[in-house]
């Protein structure tokens, strides 16, 4: 007896949330549902998928090579009715992204309402975290990354770069004055990142001519938190520029020591995981972000 797709999601779903319970979550189904799912497939197949233990699910070797094959079926599902939508020129489906929430906020929600009418038959589920998810646990087609990529599972499509700027609010500088020189930031309040150490490495040289690797006296773990502290007069901060746009023309944040900055960029990628066929939704949005945010958040 063959096995059905309802069967086939439950296996992958299982897999890519580490547990029964998330995936009835992830699938609106119960967890009784997707345990009788999974049991019906193992039988069909006269094998054991995953191993079950008190504290996690294990594929077996079994499981390892029909996950290969089963995902490469449901993309290829995927894509037959993608085609069909293309052809009625309705491109529709979930379609998750992942970025930073500082990254969420200042670049990609101001021009979601443009993609959303552009492409109402596609639902976006907009997923924000500080530190680096897994694409394939969490479910996730896309997601922006910062900086330098260590991941060589993960396929790139660069966006540009953003550059870095030191940072402070007026009534900082009022309050203690502005600083003339690098050696003068130690008589400062600097704000920098918790968890995130090369962060912390400033687009400045410091008396050996290195650049400057600042300990922070107030750290947080998130630039959105980091763009706050330093508008509410804590401090000096080194952020992107996508951060900071609005608040720099309007005349709240002010650039510090600005002839002696490196010009020094973050660069700006939309990833997805290297063995994953493209869907249509997914191109859609890659190309879409490549139009709309050179020029306007980020250098190419």
């Amino acid at each position: 007896m063959k096995s059905t797709l309802e069967e086939q999601l439950a296996f992958v779903a299982v897999v890519d949330r580490g547990s029964i319970t998330a995936a009835a979550e992830g699938l609106d189904m119960t967890v009784s549902g997707v345990s009788r799912a999974l049991n019906r497939l193992e039988r069909k197949l006269g094998t054991t998928l995953l191993r079950r233990t008190t504290r996690r699910l294990e594929l077996t070797e079994e499981g390892e090579t029909f996950l290969g094959h089963v995902r490469s079926i449901l993309a290829a599902v995927d894509s037959a009715e993608e085609a069909i939508a293309h052809h009625q020129d309705r491109p529709q489906g979930r379609l998750r992204i992942n970025a930073a929430p500082s990254f969420m906020q200042f670049v990609l929600v101001p021009v979601i309402g443009e993609f959303r009418q552009r492409y109402p038959g596609i639902a976006l589920e907009l997923d924000t975290h500080d530190r680096f998810v897994d694409l394939l646990e969490q479910r996730v087609d896309l997601a922006i990354r910062i900086g330098e990529l260590e991941d060589s599972s993960l396929h790139a499509r660069p966006l540009g770069n953003s550059p870095l700027r030191l940072l402070a609010s007026p009534e900082y500088l009022t309050r203690r004055g502005v600083p003339r020189s690098v050696d003068d930031l130690a008589h400062h309040s600097l704000l920098g990142f918790s968890q995130l150490d090369h962060l912390n490495r400033w687009p400045l040289l410091d008396g050996r001519g290195e650049p400057l690797h600042v300990r922070p006296t107030l750290s947080a773990s998130s630039g959105t938190t980091l763009l706050e502290l330093v508008m509410a007069g804590e401090g000096i901060a080194c952020l992107a520029d996508y951060v900071t746009i609005a608040p720099r023309r309007q005349g709240l944040l002010v650039d510090i020591l600005p002839d002696q900055t490196q010009f020094q960029t973050q660069r700006i990628n939309v990833v997805y995981y290297r063995q994953t066929a493209l869907s249509q939704r997914t191109r859609l949005f890659m190309d879409f972000l490549a139009e709309r945010l050179p020029g306007r958040y980020v250098s190419a």
